[in-house]
């Protein structure tokens, strides 16, 4: 299952919406819910035709997401790393931790990720955790905290 290029389109696209709206990604997925993600993961393919802009803000309308208060971008004091490559890093990640590959279960492990405690240290962008290496990053989820 490793460069499931769904998968990382579909996490580049949270990343993307979460960024658009000043949400934290686990609310992102909250608000999208498990059969949106379902579809935007099933159909990658035909979404990333489009320019990322009109895709999110298609499911921005389609799923009420407002606007928050979470600009972890605008509080980042070094360079902002883009979409595309925090969408990786979640992609990996889930792909390094889900037991099994079909769509409902890539999706339930995306949202089991993007719920836990280690969206928080991704989406820190002053700290180097999200660069760090997709086995240390895979290591530290299973172990439920940052390991030393």
């Amino acid at each position: 299952m490793k460069n499931n290029s769904a998968l990382f389109y579909t996490c580049s696209l949270i990343e993307f919406i979460g960024r658009m709206q000043k949400q934290p990604r686990s609310a992102v997925v909250d608000f999208l819910g498990k059969d949106a993600i379902l579809r935007i993961y099933q159909f990658a393919d035909v979404f990333h035709c489009e320019p990322i802009e009109k895709t999110a803000d298609d499911f921005i309308t389609l799923r009420q997401i407002p606007l928050g208060s979470f600009d972890n971008v605008a509080d980042c004091r070094y360079a902002v790393p883009d979409y595309w490559t925090i969408g990786e890093v979640y992609e990996r990640l889930i792909e390094d931790t889900a037991q099994e590959d079909t769509d409902a279960a890539i999706v339930d492990k995306l949202m089991e990720v993007f719920t836990s405690w280690i969206d928080g240290a991704i989406s820190n962008f002053n700290s180097d955790f999200y660069y760090q290496s997709r086995d240390y990053i895979a290591a530290c989820y299973r172990e439920g905290e940052i390991c030393d």
